[in-house]
């Protein structure tokens, strides 16, 4: 697969790149780190990065603001993105040919070409990793897309914790690192926190409810935000607070949105993607994300773990 996205890439002369909604370091590392390889490998070929910026990843890159007309004859890539409902910028079905890659379940294999694996630790990982296949081939790899792909890998991964991180994965970051950017001023960059959302951190650990089924579960309601001044993709910067708390086996965040309630899902063990599935939304094993439509429904979302976590 790696040969024909190789093959697909040479044979273009406009390359689009496309993450998911509501972006995260490895969405925009993969992105922009397979955007900066193209252009350092192909500086005569047009390649951009598209989609809704966010504000707290502008130290990682910025996106390109480019017309419809763009996208005539033109090679589509979407990286970490397992639906199709979940691209950002709804223009990527408008290209020419169209290529997934990611690393979560393929339950929707959209794309011409697809290559998705479940095993990387990133996205990140795998463009690295096609880096490495294509370099014999003519790929190069500049030091913005190490730092990218390295931020990408560290963010997915929980700074190398996460059970995803493999031996791999630990030998690309330690390839990785050899480029010429710091690490200090990206750490800092990725995981320094404003004062009012270390406040709100410190109120989920005082409030948290946690059950005897090792369940413990999370409600940050539009109110509750208002009084510490934060924005739900501040507050879900904080899902992992819980991770260190003895006898949690899996948790859950509630999370009120304008149009929406974001449920986000993580685990110690216990296998909680198919709960995910039940309120429209998917995702790894161990993390993964839904959506509910009313506080009604957060018990039975709370029930549904607790089965997974007794099973």
């Amino acid at each position: 697969m790696k040969e024909e996205i190789l093959a697909a890439i040479k044979s273009y002369e406009t390359i689009i790149v496309h993450r998911h909604v509501r972006p995260d370091p490895d969405a925009y590392g993969s992105q922009g780190g397979l955007v900066e390889i193209l252009k350092a490998s192909y500086p005569e070929k047009r390649v951009y990065a598209v989609g809704k910026e966010d504000p707290s990843l502008h130290f990682l890159r910025r996106l390109d603001q480019i017309a419809d007309e763009v996208y005539e004859g033109a090679l589509v890539i979407v990286c970490d993105t397992a639906n199709a409902e979940r691209i950002c910028d709804n223009r990527f079905s408008m290209g020419d040919k169209l290529i997934k890659i990611d690393h979560h379940p393929n339950e929707d294999p959209y794309g011409d070409l697809l290559w998705v694996d479940t095993t990387a630790s990133s996205v990140s990982e795998m463009i690295y990793e096609f880096y490495l296949f294509g370099k014999e081939f003519g790929l190069k790899i500049s030091d913005e897309a190490a730092r990218l792909l390295y931020a990408g890998i560290v963010g997915d991964t929980g700074r190398f914790l996460f059970p995803s991180t493999t031996d791999k994965t630990f030998a690309y970051a330690g390839e990785l690192i050899h480029y010429d950017f710091s690490r200090t001023e990206l750490y800092d960059k990725m995981y320094e926190l404003e004062s009012n959302i270390v406040k709100l951190s410190g109120h989920i650990l005082q409030n948290f409810e946690l059950r005897p089924s090792g369940v413990a579960s999370m409600i940050l309601s539009k109110q509750l935000l208002d009084e510490y001044g934060a924005i739900p993709s501040e507050a879900s910067l904080l899902v992992g607070t819980l991770g260190n708390v003895k006898g949690i086996k899996a948790w859950v965040f509630f999370i009120e949105e304008n149009d929406q309630i974001r449920v986000r899902l993580r685990s110690k063990g216990p296998v909680i993607n198919g709960v995910a599935k039940l309120y429209n939304g998917g995702g790894h094993p161990l993390a993964a994300g839904a959506s509910i439509y009313s506080w009604d429904q957060v018990q039975a979302v709370i029930t549904e773990m607790e089965k997974v976590c007794e099973e």
